[in-house]
């Protein structure tokens, strides 16, 4: 069963590449084998995206079920994990899902994949509610049902609230066999676990993009390695012994080896993702040694949930619980054209892939973080017609209140907890998440890194695959192994002595070597005036040491014109403090990585008039503005910020580490701009700082 996968906002020419490469040839390599059966499964947007430019390659899918060799499943349409769904909209998913295969090929599945196969125990009737009758998981599933080994080339039966449904078990020998070992060794396998009688299957469900699509597969798969036209001619010409079937044929003729009480899981390394760093390594060790030694614990070892990814990314967790937000407010709409547009907004932004972090990227891909967001801010807008209620609420489910203020064309979440610092800025259009920024943090795959000797892009792991592999990309990467001290929220205050200030540049920001005499900025705020929620205003205070700020946030404008200010006053409680800088410090993400022109700052020197414009992955410092713009022309978004007095402007870019397919590499996720003022206030003297933004979009939709 071959997974074939396009995240909601990929680039074009990346899906046009994994369809040259790999998807096209996989199609072809069937036709020239009629007797091969087999399972595909295209998600949504892979679907969505070939309905326009490959209308003829789905057209030759269907020839291939309407001929009886090949079986579609089905599944959620856009791809999301199911578990972290509310139950409506797994209905819907999975309802939209087998009405679109019906429809494109003449045959409801019967069969569904589950996003990364992400299991838990009630997804049973989630599924056969939908009408489905078989899903695919991983071996180490079945392992932690307490099922042997010997035991895993069958189908077992679960169920929840009395529906039933068929699980097949994917296995990591065929996994790893293929397309990685040579033919013979793979045919070897299969022998060795064969029966007279014919009562075993052995199911290689996998994503269809490592044959031919992922680095290196497509000489090794298609070229002059040609591996799947051997592994065809091999599976033809083996006799009675070995035969491939359709999924459904299989279940039809054959009934499960037994019930099995499968508990919540994944394939074993995304529960190793899940794990923070250190323990994530540990586990690494401890699986590695346990199958060198077929250690009998083996079974036994298991990382952590899905879900944990909520936990260990504060991002992760503000994407999905916005998503929930999101959900009910579309759900509680009246029937009609605009419910439905909504709804389909609303799924697009539950595609799996910015939720979670592992080998492929996840939620350190800028281009896929923002691409979900924007999904569920047009669902929103939709579904409240721009008019998002202000609330204070426990928004992020951690046991403490945000706000959420609104204003015209605008949504601003303030995170009291977190240095009264706002965690999402959505401009409503033209849908842009303004603040989507991931934390610098550690990973496990870093002391990879850490410890990878050079390695050219074409180099695997120890079984071929790219899940060992130490590829490296671009030298020097681990300078860029710095983590940040704080959320990326924006906002943020900190104090800096003066003299220390002044010897800040953005590579030292950036760094963040310099002591904060504000303690904690994270620490929490009180509201000091909630009177104002309503219409956009918001006060809230702290005490920082001798000094008490108060912000003030202010939304106002229109739908195209949409205003935010935050006003800082600053009071001193003595006097005599030392000659001090208070910097305010913001994250913007306007997807300025590799030089995008589109993306931009523009800064005009008040000593010289000049303006000068530069990258959003590039650095600047500028002594002393009064106004800064930036912006995404591509999204048609342009930002002013004007300062009250003149402030030290700095900036930098947000850069991270990630391990791909293709090996270690930079990945852009935003750009951190710091206004600095010298501030010295006494008692009884407070000093007001402001930073008003003015933001000019394109047309309404």
């Amino acid at each position: 069963m071959l997974h074939n996968h396009q995240p909601v906002g990929n680039f074009g020419w990346v899906v046009e590449e994994n369809w040259q490469r790999a998807y096209e040839p996989m199609i072809a390599a069937l036709e020239r084998h009629p007797s091969i059966r087999a399972g595909l499964h295209y998600t949504g947007p892979l679907v969505e995206w070939a309905r326009r430019h490959q209308p003829e390659g789905l057209a030759r899918v269907a020839a291939l079920v309407k001929g009886g060799q090949v079986e579609l499943l089905g599944g959620a349409w856009y791809e999301p994990v199911l578990a972290a769904l509310p139950v409506a909209d797994r209905a819907r998913q999975l309802e939209r899902m087998a009405d679109e295969v019906k429809e494109w090929s003449g045959h409801r599945p019967r069969g569904a994949w589950l996003a990364e196969r992400v299991w838990e125990p009630c997804l049973a009737f989630d599924l056969a509610e939908a009408g489905y009758e078989y899903t695919v998981l991983d071996d180490s599933h079945l392992r932690a049902a307490s099922i042997p080994d010997d035991q895993m080339w069958g189908t077992y039966s679960v169920d929840d609230q009395g529906r039933r449904l068929t699980v097949f078990g994917t296995e990591q020998g065929l996994r790893y066999a293929m397309p990685w070992r040579p033919v013979p060794e793979l045919i070897e396998y299969l022998r060795a676990h064969a029966t007279p009688d014919g009562d075993r299957v052995g199911v290689m469900g996998d994503d269809g993009e490592k044959f031919g699509g992922w680095p290196g597969t497509f000489e090794s798969c298609w070229g002059a390695g040609d591996w799947i036209e051997r592994c065809f001619s091999e599976l033809e010409g083996q006799g009675g012994w070995l035969a491939t079937v359709r999924p459904s044929d299989w279940i039809d003729r054959q009934p499960p080896i037994g019930r099995a009480a499968i508990p919540s899981a994944s394939y074993l390394e995304m529960t190793e993702w899940a794990l923070p760093p250190e323990q994530s390594i540990l586990f690494h060790r401890l699986i590695s040694a346990a199958r060198s030694s077929h250690d009998p614990v083996l079974p036994f070892l298991r990382g952590a949930s899905w879900r944990a990814f909520q936990t260990r990314y504060r991002e992760a967790n503000d994407l999905h619980q916005q998503m929930l937000r999101t959900s009910r407010r579309v759900h509680a709409m009246a029937d009609g054209p605009d419910r439905e547009r909504a709804l389909d907004h609303l799924h697009r932004g539950q595609s799996n892939d910015a939720y979670w972090h592992g080998l492929f990227g996840g939620i350190y891909l800028p281009d896929l973080r923002a691409a979900t967001l924007r999904e569920l801010i047009r669902a929103e807008d939709v579904a409240t017609d721009g008019d998002v209620p202000a609330s204070v609420a426990d928004h992020d489910l951690d046991g403490r209140d945000e706000v959420l203020l609104t204003g015209p064309g605008q949504t601003v979440l303030v995170d009291l907890a977190e240095g009264g610092a706002i965690g999402a800025w959505d401009i409503l259009e033209p849908a842009v998440p303004l603040l989507s920024v991931i934390r610098r943090r550690p990973e496990a795959s870093h002391q990879r890194l850490k410890d990878a000797r050079p390695a050219s892009a074409t180099e695997g792991g120890t079984d071929g695959s790219p899940h060992e592999a130490a590829v490296v990309k671009e030298d020097g990467l681990e300078r860029l192994l710095v983590y940040d001290r704080h959320e990326r929220r924006s906002g943020l205050v900190h104090v800096i002595d003066a003299e220390v200030s002044r010897q800040l540049g953005p590579r030292e920001l950036a760094d963040e070597t310099f002591a904060d005499l504000a303690g904690d900025p994270e620490a929490a705020h009180e509201i000091a005036d909630q009177s104002g929620l309503a219409s956009g205003r918001l006060l809230v205070r702290r005490q920082h040491g001798p000094l008490v700020i108060h912000k003030r946030f202010l939304l106002a404008g229109s739908r195209l014109r949409p205003e935010l200010a935050m006003e800082l006053v600053v009071t001193s409680e003595v006097d005599g403090l030392p000659p001090l800088e208070l910097d305010l410090e913001w994250a913007f993400c306007l997807l300025g990585g590799g030089s995008n022109p589109q993306a931009w700052y523009e800064v005009t020197d008040p000593r010289t008039a000049r303006v000068s414009k530069s990258g959003h992955d590039q650095s600047g410092d500028v002594a002393a503005v009064t106004d800064i713009a930036f912006g995404n022309d591509g999204w048609g978004i342009r930002v002013i910020g004007r300062l009250e007095p003149a402030a030290r402007a700095t900036w930098y870019p947000i850069e991270t580490v990630s391990d791909s397919e293709a090996g270690f590499e930079r990945v852009y996720q935003g750009s951190s701009l710091h206004f600095r003022w010298p501030v010295a206030p006494t008692r009884g003297q407070p000093e007001r700082l402001a930073v008003r933004f003015a933001v000019a979009v394109g047309q309404d939709r």
